[in-house]
């Protein structure tokens, strides 16, 4: 698949010094359109989860040009994300919302190529991490966060 990169990286730009505001937004319309993740969160410093998406985000976009760079820490990151409790479902939607997040602090700025571009960019990493996932998904899954809840708050 060859990315947009141009588009990537320019629409990421008009949003990159509002990145803390882009995080509040995400979150809120997270939580919003898919509430079953919530509890994910239960025991979660936001402060640090929110940054550390952000510092991925410009990480991923530092890395547009050479993804495969990137690939085995998106890899890592999804078998991790399956300790946390995420289920392949929630990939899209975390795309989506993501992208609509984007679209909303970039404002006038966001053209629908960014919105493809993103998308595109999106089921990269989301595939790569959900191969990740598929490695230790066997061992978690089916995932009862009540028993992710009561570990987290030990």
């Amino acid at each position: 698949m060859d990315l947009d990169i141009n588009a990537l990286e320019t629409s990421f730009d008009h949003i990159a010094a509002r990145g803390d505001e882009l995080m509040d937004v995400f979150f809120e319309r997270l939580f919003a359109a898919e509430p079953s993740v919530q509890p994910l969160f239960f025991a979660a410093d936001m402060k640090r989860v929110k940054g550390t998406l952000l510092v991925g985000l410009v990480l991923f976009r530092k890395s547009l040009r050479n993804l495969e760079s990137v690939t085995p820490a998106l890899r890592g990151l999804g078998a991790r994300h399956v300790r946390y409790g995420a289920r392949p479902e929630h990939y899209p939607v975390v795309a989506e919302v993501l992208i609509a997040s984007m679209a909303e602090i970039a404002g006038d700025a966001w053209a629908i190529e960014h919105e493809k571009a993103w998308t595109e960019a999106f089921a990269v990493a989301s595939g790569a991490m959900l191969e990740g996932a598929q490695s230790v998904a066997s061992v978690t899954w089916p995932f009862d966060a009540s028993c992710m809840r009561h570990r987290l708050a030990s």
